[in-house]
């Protein structure tokens, strides 16, 4: 069992994924880190949701941003979304991670802030230790 789950959509992303996993290893939760894409692995993704026990899930994806919001839809847990600056500055993969419709909703962080990501996903799990 993992506390949280981070998932890239391509290989691509690593550096960010670094910056949130610096972080995450200061912490005393679990984690684990996946390329999965949700559009090159739809199947493999939707597997992975399913079986996944991680209470939150950080999202890192470039582009459309399809990623944190497939995730989102398949799961009741927090997702939050690292948008990643590929294209354009990384504006359409914010506008893609923070316009998300009613009831799939997704938590956004700044373009290329892995580290923001796994900050709010510690600050999240917090809570349940609160409660």
């Amino acid at each position: 069992m993992v506390d949280i789950s981070l998932i890239m959509g391509s290989e691509s992303d690593r550096s960010i994924a670094n910056r949130a996993t610096a972080v995450l290893d200061k912490s005393k939760y679990s984690f684990e880190v996946r390329v999965i894409s949700a559009h090159r692995n739809p199947d493999e993704l939707d597997n992975y949701i399913s079986a996944c026990d991680a209470k939150v899930f950080i999202t890192i994806a470039g582009l459309s941003a399809a990623l944190p919001g497939v995730v989102a839809s398949r799961t009741k847990k927090p997702v939050i979304g690292v948008p990643v600056s590929a294209k354009l500055g990384g504006l359409d993969a914010l506008l893609s991670i923070a316009q998300m419709p009613p009831g799939v909703p997704v938590a956004s962080v700044g373009i290329d802030n892995g580290a923001n990501g796994a900050h709010l996903a510690l600050r999240i799990l917090n809570l349940f230790e609160e409660a």
